[in-house]
């Protein structure tokens, strides 16, 4: 069963998310469990405050080390090798996300999810309790709690058993390194437009044969870089 907690300061913005489709149906079948927890749990003031100015000056505000790192503890323990989960920060400074990389934290599970917010982190609480910090795209979002429904999406799918079709997972675009190429589906007319007689032929070998080709002219019109990535790494 995968495991993920969820630590943030706007729990109820995965309140759907976690309801509706796939995410849904996998933790009601109970081959996921997610658990989404309140950071202000952890504060000890009498206003549950989770952030403060940053030293040095400057807009926004930066979220205190205190209650990160006795949540974090509290969910993982305190790092190091008896840590009884992974914990992963959603930051832009991370590492960015790829299908490899979702593959990979599926095999490091339970996860512990921590959504940063306002100018960031104090950079105590990577160094004290932080494993790993993970980004999904080079831009910049309000806080962590969209990326990281984007990485248990992601994660959610490759269980087995989640997809109505396993199949779909091992031809999906990433999983070979190249895009996926385009579909169909009825009518075989619409607004001019015919459906590629190849994929009516009834030839499966020839089916295949063609969706492999589109998938890499695909894959070299519009995500070049993927092609460049999948040559290093047959010479090495």
């Amino acid at each position: 069963m995968l495991r993920i907690e969820v630590l943030t300061i706007f729990p109820g913005l995965f309140d759907a998310f976690l309801r509706e489709s796939m995410v849904g149906i996998a933790i009601r079948r109970g081959v996921v469990e997610i658990a989404v927890h309140d950071l202000r749990q952890w504060t000890e003031d009498r206003h549950r405050s989770v952030d403060d100015a940053p030293y040095g000056g400057g807009p926004g505000m930066v979220m205190k080390p205190g209650p990160l790192v006795a949540a974090i503890d509290s969910l993982a323990g305190p790092k190091g090798v008896e840590r009884t989960a992974r914990v992963v920060l959603l930051s832009p400074q991370g590492r960015r996300l790829d299908q490899p990389r979702l593959a990979g934290l599926l095999e490091r599970e339970p996860l512990v999810l921590v959504c940063g917010r306002y100018e960031g982190v104090d950079q105590r609480v990577i160094d004290l309790a932080v494993d790993e910090e993970i980004s999904v795209g080079d831009y910049v979002l309000s806080g962590g709690e969209v990326p990281a429904m984007v990485l248990i999406e992601g994660m959610v799918r490759l269980v087995p058993g989640v997809l109505g079709n396993p199949e779909s997972v091992g031809t999906e675009s990433f999983r070979r390194g190249l895009l996926e190429g385009p579909h169909y589906t009825r009518p075989p007319q619409f607004g001019g437009l015919s459906v590629p007689k190849v994929l009516c032929s009834g030839d499966h070998a020839a089916v295949d044969r063609w969706r492999a080709q589109q998938a890499l002219e695909f894959t070299r019109r519009r995500r070049p870089d993927l092609l460049e990535s999948k040559s290093h790494e047959d010479e090495s």
